[in-house]
């Protein structure tokens, strides 16, 4: 203490001697305090000119996220809708993902269920046609517009525009429909935190959360919040699991990018600033394109020109000789260019004209410049993602599989959050219904398991070359390292099993025809 005195006393002379030099004993003491060690020399030092002017105020998940989540969905939705580059973004990935749709095929674990092979394979086929009962028509979607697959594709647009998109699972019977389960979708701007539970901690923007941060419900409302509708306002709390029988009500589909995190982001949150700056300058390059097309003849008269009774075109409003002048528009009288126009101006009147100098040399290269740093943020490379494949066979090959570890890795969580949990709620419904037979499936969690095993096969990686790609994949499967089943998969999208017994019926066919030609007598014999 009696330190810190005599040096305050020190200070307080050294100021009064000095202003000048006590300021910067005060500069220096602060820029000691800030210049530690580590990352403060490189990027958390506030001393380099670099980062002096970095100002950035984080937050958690619910000032980072949550509070912007209505201003980045309507942005994003905005560029889906006029941006090209955002359109083929969004439409690029949402087909190469899903495509037609992600198709069933079970895989049962049949060594659990004390079951041999064919029976299993049997029980499968079983399941799958019965799957497609209910899948293949609109019967299943709540609404009657789409079908098992067309749902697929809508919630996973609605994921990729709004960040998010919500699934519930009701029960709705419906005349010779064998089956009750429906699926609803929801979209995200519906799921909010009603106005009477503005101060309740525990709903984080429409999402309950329970003791252990779990979530709990969710409040999904009767009314679009950007819609114009005049109907009374209310919200629904929906347990996101049932409480007796622990089923499903609500499926969230949202890529969560930090912990405690519980609303989705859209895909183009990072770039938005980007394409909507580059859309801006494409439309403005586009305009003067077509203004740079455009040729116009203005005359200049000596006298004054009568604008009523002009012989010349020079406003876009067609006159007859029932047109009432008065009536005419000051807008409807402005003098615009056209194709071939003549426009005539008034005494003293000249026309300056500025030539635009389109189209722009430059315009290809940057467009390419900053599609290609969406694309990396959006983990699509530039190629794919203008559809443009000028590079080299190997350039273009290591493109396609770069973007191919995304697409996949997007697909199997589609499939887990989405396809693989309604599969599991519609087999409970056939089971129970006895239109399956599974014994154990109610009695024992692993026979359930070892039931509800599944995969969902989508569309194929496209080949720039089929017959390398086809000589790949049977040295895999001579070397063991895939099989038949897999590589049909993954080269057609088909599957083997019914491949292969079209074949051996195709093969006994041609043996027959063969047969047949073999036992005719040539048209030589028949002519000696």
């Amino acid at each position: 203490m009696i330190k810190i005195g005599i040096a305050n006393k020190l200070e307080n002379v050294i100021n009064n001697i000095s202003p000048t030099w006590g300021l910067n004993r005060a500069v220096a003491r602060k820029k000691h305090n800030i210049i530690n060690s580590g990352y403060s020399h490189h990027g958390a030092s506030y001393s380099k000119k670099s980062l002096a002017g970095w100002i950035s105020s984080g937050g958690s998940t619910k000032e980072d996220i949550d509070d912007n989540l209505s201003t980045l969905r309507e942005r994003s939705r905005d560029l889906y809708m006029g941006a090209p580059i955002a359109t083929g973004a969004i439409k690029t990935i949402r087909t190469n993902v899903v495509g037609s749709g992600l198709m069933l095929r079970p895989q049962i674990d049949y060594e659990i269920l004390k079951m041999s092979d064919e029976e299993a394979r049997a029980w499968e086929r079983k399941a799958q046609r019965e799957f497609a009962l209910w899948a293949d028509t609109p019967h299943c979607d709540a609404e009657r517009m789409n079908n098992f697959y067309e749902l697929q594709q809508l919630a996973f647009l609605s994921f990729l525009a709004s960040g998010e998109c919500f699934a519930l699972l009701p029960v709705i019977k419906r005349p010779n429909i064998p089956y009750d389960l429906r699926v609803k979708l929801i979209e995200a701007d519906r799921v909010s935190t009603p106005t009477f539970e503005y101060n309740n901690s525990k709903i984080i923007n429409g999402v309950e959360i329970g003791l252990h941060g779990e979530v709990v419900a969710y409040y999904i409302s009767n009314f679009h919040p950007l819609g114009t509708q005049t109907i009374k306002k209310e919200w629904k709390r929906t347990s996101k699991y049932g409480k007796k029988s622990g089923r499903p009500n609500v499926l969230h589909l949202m890529d969560a990018e930090r912990p405690e995190q519980r609303r989705g982001v859209p895909i183009l949150a990072p770039v938005i600033e980007s394409l909507k700056q580059l859309a801006r300058y494409s439309e403005a390059e586009l305009t003067a394109a077509v203004i740079s097309g455009m040729y116009t003849v203005f005359i200049e008269s000596p006298n004054d020109v009568d604008t009523e009774n002009s012989p010349f075109g020079q406003t876009n409003f067609e006159y007859d000789d029932d047109t009432n002048y008065d009536e005419i528009d000051d807008q409807d009288r402005e003098i615009k260019l056209g194709n071939g126009a003549v426009v005539e101006l008034g005494n003293g009147e000249k026309i300056n004209v500025a030539n635009p100098g389109r189209p722009n040399a430059n315009f290809d290269g940057f467009v390419t410049s900053i599609s290609r740093q969406i694309g990396s943020a959006l983990e699509l490379p530039y190629e794919l993602l203008v559809k443009q494949f000028t590079a080299s066979y190997s350039a273009s090959r290591a493109s396609l599989l770069e973007a191919w570890k995304m697409f996949r890795m997007r697909r199997t969580w589609l499939s887990n959050d989405f396809c693989q949990p309604i599969y599991e709620e519609w087999l409970t419904e056939a089971i129970a219904k006895g239109r399956i037979n599974a014994p154990g499936f109610f009695n024992d969690p692993l026979v359930r398991k070892a039931y509800c095993g599944a995969e969902w096969n989508g569309p194929t990686q496209g080949q720039l070359d089929p017959l390398k790609e086809v000589n790949a994949a049977a040295k895999r499967v001579d070397n063991g390292f895939s099989t038949r089943t897999r590589e049909t998969q993954e080269l057609t999208g088909g599957d083997y099993n019914i491949y292969i017994k079209q074949r051996k019926e195709e093969e006994k066919q041609m043996k027959e025809v063969n047969d047949i030609n073999a036992n005719e007598p040539s048209k030589t014999a028949n002519t000696k």
